[in-house]
């Protein structure tokens, strides 16, 4: 069992969600660039560990949190498990480029994390996370049950009290 400060989040600020998806842009876009087994394993392990418990373990989590939200001064709580589902689904497609990387298909490596690059600039630009809108149809569809996110499905429980 992780210790309380260790798990993920919820809430969850949406710009330091935001801010945390513009650096993953640039690692994604230097990775697909340089094409290196080490940095499809880094952007691998950087999901990881904001899978495992938000941005306490991960570098860009902890920048975002720490220097680039109090920077803009800015806060708005969203619910925190389709944010680390949407994580999950990250981690997935870089665990995935990151095989390729090592089976030395490189154009299939960078084809996938392109993917991740789509994904998380319309994240970072435009606050519209593709992982979080997969989690909200899974849970209307009773795959997701309704008690990992009872906020997800009552607006008034996502307000700090």
């Amino acid at each position: 069992m992780l210790p309380e400060s260790l798990k993920f989040p919820n809430p969850v600020n949406e710009y330091a969600a935001r801010s945390t998806a513009g650096l993953v842009v640039v690692l994604a876009i230097v990775t697909i660039v340089v094409d290196s087994p080490v940095l499809y394993g880094i952007l691998a392990l950087g999901f990881l560990l904001r899978v495992i418990s938000g941005p306490t373990l991960s570098p860009f989590g902890q920048l975002s949190v720490k220097v680039i939200v109090p920077a803009l001064g800015k806060t708005k709580l969203v619910p925190g498990p389709p944010k680390r589902f949407a994580q999950a689904i990250g981690l997935t497609i870089t665990a995935v480029a990151f095989v390729f990387s090592l089976a030395g298909l490189g154009l299939a490596a960078q084809i996938t994390v392109g993917l991740v690059v789509v994904a998380a600039l319309l994240e970072s630009a435009f606050g519209i996370c593709l992982g979080c809108i997969v989690f909200g149809f899974l849970q209307r569809h009773g795959v997701i049950p309704e008690s990992v996110c009872e906020a997800c499905n009552n607006i008034s429980l996502r307000q700090p009290a």
